[in-house]
């Protein structure tokens, strides 16, 4: 089928079609993260199209999902007088209906999976997902409502965010890894989906993952009378940041934007590997030898932001974007993580999830240090929220079957028979 868009490469300039499954350039170079051109130029949004499908002219995707979510945009007014901050707006992505917000799973990992199936050739091989949890109940879910075969692979601490309001299809397949941590998960993942025969989903370098998130800056542009000048939110590998650093650069080249937002990204200041990185000035992200990235996971109040060996360096990385974009890395502690989080739920009336609560502590100290100032226009990204108000109304429940894989099981060359069958029962389901 003809596409309307097609792949790109930052590094050698290689333009080509996409095949649904590329994660990165056929040329051999460099590292950098594929980038998409599209067809129409302008941005023109779909009134009648669900969700974030209404900016499918920029999205990279075969076909639109019924039903897709979306981030909501609103003035936070009553935060904004709290924080010293008049021109203050909110993007929630999560599980608040009353304002409009129906993501399930809670957290903005939906709009990226939604994206992805999206892009998913015709009979796709069976995708292999790595997540700490957020992203593992996204693609679960809608896998499992889409009849895609799926396994997904979690740290064993990411399984009580497997929670789904129905029973999931036998095309999905779940493992959680005993004392693993997201570096070793992402390994373990990869080496699972050669052996399966399966394609794993990338994370960073898949294009749909970014642009899916993108659409958080996109309904903000349509939302607010002028783009933000400063664009706050938690990262763990930056896959949100780095799809909104795009997505403005696209308006920016049409006209529709002046320029791009300043780019505040958050980390739990008890492990920050992109903050230690970009204050050192090194070449990556990777964080020096010593204390194991599970062991300090434990001390973050949002361990989701701790991948160890976040797309830093690479051409497109989280450093262009804030090179880019003249930004800044910023730290929040769990106290004060805490406090901001108990701060919006007794302001905006819901919960939040802890990454989100990281962000907003960290905007909190921005503002009081004069690093963003009362006369910008701000964009809080709320990653995620409304779990409890979610798990009240919907009542869901654990995941049944969560295949435990032991350390033993983990050698990529050392797969259990009874694991090989558990997965590849996932090749072959009834399709809906």
């Amino acid at each position: 089928m003809t596409l309307h868009y097609a792949l790109t490469c930052p590094v050698c300039g290689w333009q080509g079609a996409d095949d649904g499954l590329a994660l990165g350039c056929p040329r051999s170079h460099a590292p950098g993260l594929l980038q998409t051109s599209y067809t129409r130029r302008e941005f023109t949004p779909r009134p009648q199209a669900d969700g974030m499908f209404r900016y499918q002219d920029w999205l990279p995707v075969r076909r639109t999902v019924p039903d897709a979510g979306s981030a909501v945009v609103y003035p936070a007014t009553r935060l904004g007088a709290s924080l010293g901050l008049p021109d203050l707006w909110v993007s929630f992505s999560g599980y608040w209906p009353e304002r409009g917000a129906r993501l399930e799973t809670a957290t903005f990992k939906e709009l990226e999976a939604y994206c992805v199936l999206g892009r998913l050739p015709e009979d796709p091989p069976t995708l292999v997902v790595a997540s700490v949890g957020n992203t593992a109940a996204a693609f679960a879910r809608l896998c499992s409502l889409y009849a895609l075969p799926c396994v997904i692979v979690v740290p064993e601490t990411g399984v009580e965010r497997l929670e789904f309001t129905e029973p999931l299809a036998p095309c999905v397949r779940l493992l959680a890894l005993e004392g693993a941590d997201y570096a070793e998960t992402i390994a373990y993942a990869d080496a699972l989906a050669l052996r399966l025969g399966g394609q794993i989903e990338g994370g960073t370098r898949n294009v749909a993952r970014r642009a899916g998130l993108g659409t958080v800056w996109l309904s903000a542009v349509e939302t607010m009378p002028r783009p933000a000048d400063v664009y706050v939110q938690a990262v763990g590998s930056a896959a949100g940041a780095i799809a909104v650093h795009e997505a403005a650069g696209r308006l920016v080249r049409t006209g529709a934007s002046e320029g791009l937002p300043r780019l505040m990204l958050c980390q739990n200041a008890e492990y920050a590997p992109l903050y230690d990185a970009w204050c050192a000035e090194r070449d990556d992200a990777v964080p020096d030898a010593g204390e194991r990235p599970e062991e300090a996971a434990e001390r973050c109040l949002a361990d989701e932001l701790t991948n160890a060996r976040p797309p830093y360096a690479v051409a497109g990385g989280v450093r262009d974007c804030l090179t880019g974009s003249n930004g800044r890395i910023l730290l929040a502690g769990r106290e004060d993580a805490l406090a901001a989080g108990a701060l919006f739920a007794e302001v905006e009336g819901v919960d939040i999830e802890p990454a989100s609560a990281v962000a907003l502590a960290g905007l909190r100290h921005a503002v009081q240090d004069r690093t963003i100032t009362p006369d910008e226009s701000v964009l809080l990204n709320i990653t995620g929220g409304g779990r409890d108000h979610m798990r009240r109304r919907l009542q869901p429940t654990r995941a049944a079957h969560i295949h435990r894989v032991r350390r033993a099981e983990r050698s990529s060359d050392s797969f259990s028979k009874d694991l090989l069958h558990h997965c590849e029962a996932a090749h072959a389901p009834t399709r809906a």
